[in-house]
This record gives C-alpha cells, structure tokens and sequence, in this order.
C-alpha cells in the first residue's frame, strides 16, 4: 500500500492541525522556498511562524520525518527531497550576475530582517529605518580570488505579492543559510513582469568592479535592488545572465 503524504491530501480545515502545518511545510520542500539538504528553522521559530504551539510543529515534523521528506539528527531537521530545487531553462538565476565562473569557489548565502542601506531604502520607497528581508551573498575561490559579494533588498511590494519570499521574514535571522535562486521565478509566478535597468561603475582607487541593479514591475513599482561587487583584478570580466521566456 502506498504510504500517503500531506502533499497528497487536499488542504481541509477537518484535517488536524498539525497535518495542515505538515502540508504548508511540503509546500515550501516542494518549490524550493526550502532547498534541498538546508537546515529547517527550529520548533520555536516555526511555532512563531505558523502561530501554533511548539508541540504541533513537533508532531508536524513527525509526519515529514515518516514520509521521507525531513530527517534529523543532533544538529536538527533538514529537507531530504533529491536533487536541487526544480527550474526551467529559462529561469533568470538570482542575484543576476552574482554566480562565480571558478569551478571551486565556495559561495555563502544568507538574508536577514533588517534596516537596508540607505539607499536600497529610497530607491525602494521605504521609511527610514523600516526594516525590510536583505540578501547577502558572497563567493570566492579558495584562493581568495574572483571574489564576488552581493546585497539586495527587497520592497515591501514584492514581500506582500511574493509568497517564497514573505516566508522567509520569520527565519531572516542573517546565519542560516538561504538560496532564492528562483526569487525572479517566483515574482512571475505572482504575476509581475519583471523589468531590469543595470549601473556599472568602477569604484575609484578599487580593483573591482560595482554592478547596481533595480528591478521593478509592469506598474512601475519597485521590487528589489541589488548592489553586486566583482573583483576585477583578472583577464575577463564575465557577467552572464539568462532573460526568461516570453509567456
């Protein structure tokens, strides 16, 4: 007999409640919002998160753990899903010029709930001081060379319209490790059409190279703004991106 998921059952209020945190929580496994192999927050961050008890994530958790889909061990839970998180060839990778061309370099990811720069904050149309989910990226070759480093924020539009994202705000603690390669499939699948206008400047008396990216939607509202730095002290620059697919 097969053995069911809560992904497999329709979401219904009958349902007990930690099946329904249960089936929220593949969700998140099954779109990538929780990639594959990361560390899942703690009973009491996703107690806060679903707004139930922390004996209700604990049963939740139980029914992933006989499923397959989460396992533990002293260091925690963690999604198992195989593979990484499903995209098409299409996608626009996030942060847009970020990823290294070094085989070997070692890239770390993060996002915190925090004031942005200040001007991340204007060109987002934030209050002062409003914090906001910011993405720190950073990667390098064991050598220290081709280093890339790479700080966006996020409008408050983007986290209202953007499930994948808004769930991150309860967990944005700036130490776990959070990958939104498909942040830009995300914004299409709510609907927005995305559009870029890059900055590339070289800062003075520096070796690098300042990529400034804002992206805003097809009603001109601001949805992020990337500021990415690329070391400059090698033969070629490469920038690379891929546009989506029209439709």
């Amino acid at each position: 007999m097969a053995r069911t998921t809560p992904h497999d059952r329709p979401l219904a209020e009958a349902q007990p409640l930690y099946w329904r945190i249960a089936t929220q929580l593949v969700g998140e496994l099954r779109d990538g919002t929780i990639p594959p192999g990361e560390r899942l927050p703690g009973e009491r961050q996703l107690a806060e998160h679903f707004e139930v008890s922390r004996e209700t994530v604990r049963q939740a958790l139980e029914v992933l753990r006989r499923s397959g889909l989460v396992a533990t061990d002293r260091r925690g839970s963690h999604a198992t899903l195989p593979g990484p998180p499903v995209e098409t060839p299409a996608s626009l990778t996030f942060p847009v010029g970020a990823r290294t061309t070094s085989p070997d370099a070692v890239d770390r990811a993060t996002v915190a709930w925090e004031t942005p720069p200040p001007d991340h904050a204007e060109a987002l149309g934030l209050a002062p001081h409003r914090p906001t989910l910011v993405h720190r990226y950073e990667s390098a070759s064991p050598d220290g060379h081709g280093r890339r480093t790479a700080v966006t924020s996020f409008s408050a539009v983007a986290l209202a319209e953007v499930a994948e994202l808004a769930r991150y705000r309860d967990r944005a603690d700036g130490t776990g490790t959070a990958q939104l390669r498909r942040a830009y499939d995300w914004m299409r699948k709510a609907g927005l059409t995305l559009h870029h206008r890059d900055a590339i400047t070289r800062p003075p008396g520096a070796p690098s190279v300042r990529v400034t990216r804002r992206v805003h939607d097809q009603y001109a509202r601001p949805l992020e703004i990337t500021d990415l730095v690329v070391d400059a002290q090698q033969d070629a620059l490469v920038y690379e991106f891929t546009l989506p697919a029209a439709g």
